[in-house]
């Protein structure tokens, strides 16, 4: 038995260069938004389910919840960004932000998707208001993507999280 060595070539390089560079995006929806988190901060999505209220809490923190024996609090998103509460059959994203677990109520997770940077406009002064947000949430919008005739909102969730749990 022979054994054939190949040699690589540029072109085997530069297609991997370009699997490299695409950024891999959990789509979800809230309200008639689609927004868009990067795959890499999510360590799981799970089923809605009803979070224990905490007095004096913000009203975009729909409470506490037991995820296996850990104790999550639960940012409702859509209240954060759109002012309506997200569905109470929705899904909630888990997030590891520093050594805390944190999720994140939406409405609906709808897929991955994988664009190439070319496909994601840079925040601009005016993100916000591109995006439909008010002022206040124009640091929390990362970019805008182009996925065929849609535009998917970007958001930097642990900046999200920090504003609402500080």
């Amino acid at each position: 038995m022979a054994i054939t060595l190949i040699r690589s070539t540029s072109l085997d390089s530069t297609v991997l260069t370009t699997e490299e560079a695409l950024r891999e995006l959990v789509l979800f929806r809230l309200g008639e938004r689609t927004h868009a988190i990067d795959l890499h901060d999510i360590r799981e999505i799970i089923p809605r389910r009803r979070a224990t209220r905490i007095p004096g809490a913000p009203r975009d923190v729909a409470g506490i919840i037991n995820v296996r024996g850990t104790i999550v609090t639960v940012i409702d998103l859509g209240a954060r960004l759109a002012g309506e509460l997200a569905s109470a059959d929705g899904s909630v994203i888990l997030v590891q932000h520093g050594q805390k677990l944190v999720g994140i109520a939406v409405d609906e997770v709808c897929k991955v998707l994988r664009l190439p940077p070319a496909d994601i406009d840079p925040v601009q002064a005016d993100a916000a208001r591109i995006a439909g947000l008010s002022s206040e949430h124009g640091g929390v919008v990362t970019g805008l993507g182009h996925s065929g005739d849609s535009i998917v909102i970007i958001l930097d969730i642990h900046t999200i999280i920090t504003h609402v749990l500080l």
